[in-house]
């Protein structure tokens, strides 16, 4: 039974972070402010491989932050503040 929790929890993780993607790519924002999120999406890919449920958390919030219009701030091309 808990195997099956654990499916059913990536199974909406993954839905989750596909439509993430999907949202930040629509998004009318400067591309460094695009960049910032695409690498929040990448490091909770990363996170999911090792504590799935502290990603769905992550993820979580992320999506709470795209919901009301809170985006990180836009990094110069060089990867600085």
């Amino acid at each position: 039974m808990e195997r099956d929790s654990q499916l059913e929890l990536y199974r909406l993780v993954a839905d989750q972070l596909k439509e993430a993607h999907s949202r930040v790519r629509a998004l009318q924002v400067p591309e460094g402010v695009r960049m910032a999120l695409s690498r929040k999406l990448l490091a909770i890919t990363a996170a999911a491989k090792h504590d799935l449920s502290g990603a769905a958390m992550r993820l979580d919030r992320l999506m709470k932050d795209l919901d009301e219009g809170r985006f990180p701030s836009e990094r110069g091309t060089d990867g600085t503040p």
